[in-house]
């Protein structure tokens, strides 16, 4: 199973709370590698994709971008051991050309120390728009001069190029309704959950009801 997470709600879940936002990104990270945890011993996931970083992230306060530059460079750091522990392997997609060079180099240090591991695959979504990435995928078939086929795209989009397949569960937290831009092309038969619970919220008994809810409805990927 390809698990898929729009982790929303950080800054309004810090608002409630009477904190500031980046105490609601520090929470956030928290759940993101008790999620990523329980995923690593669930026997049916295989791949967890989570939307970090979109494209349109650039456009919050700058004090507030360069916290959740500063947030994903010590994660990395801290939950290596965890990565390491848990057999999960660590993978990005989106453009971290524009990211530090001392992030660019984290994020590569991380995937090379885990690229042998098979229980989880854990996917970053960093500097990531759906649309950049198809675009980016179209470029790169041109530049190839191969033919445009919708095979030929899904292999040139970021997963394709990391092995990943298209995604089985979706879920987006925080109660809003909506796609964010994040995997438009491999969501197109993916079963959707949106829970208005916050990230910081989230737990992995609620994941295990979604999942268990994902199991009974019927996936007849445009058929009968």
């Amino acid at each position: 199973m390809h698990l898929a997470i729009i982790m929303d709600g950080n800054g309004r879940w810090a608002k409630a709370q009477g904190k500031t936002r980046t105490e609601g990104h520090k929470i956030g990270a928290e759940v993101v590698r008790d999620i990523t945890t329980y995923c690593a011993k669930h026997e049916e996931i295989k791949y967890l994709t989570l939307y970090a970083f979109s494209t349109e992230n650039w456009k919050r306060p700058k004090m507030e971008v360069e916290f959740l530059m500063n947030l994903l460079d010590k994660y990395l750091k801290k939950e290596l051991d965890t990565y390491i522990k848990n057999e999960i392997k660590f993978e990005v997609i989106g453009d971290i050309s524009k990211f530090s060079k001392k992030l660019q180099k984290r994020i590569e240090e991380t995937k090379e120390k885990t690229k042998n591991f098979t229980k989880l695959t854990q996917v970053l979504a960093l500097n990531y728009g759906s649309r950049n990435e198809i675009t980016r995928a179209i470029k790169r078939l041109y530049e190839k001069n191969e033919k445009i086929t919708e095979e030929n795209i899904s292999k040139n989009l970021d997963t394709g190029i990391c092995n990943i397949p298209d995604v089985d569960l979706l879920i987006r937290t925080s109660g809003e309704i909506r796609l964010s831009n994040f995997l438009l092309w491999q969501v197109a038969y993916a079963e959707m959950f949106f829970t208005p619970t916050l990230w910081p919220d989230f737990t992995d008994k609620e994941l295990n009801k979604i999942i268990d809810d994902f199991k009974k409805r019927d996936r007849r990927f445009g058929g009968i």
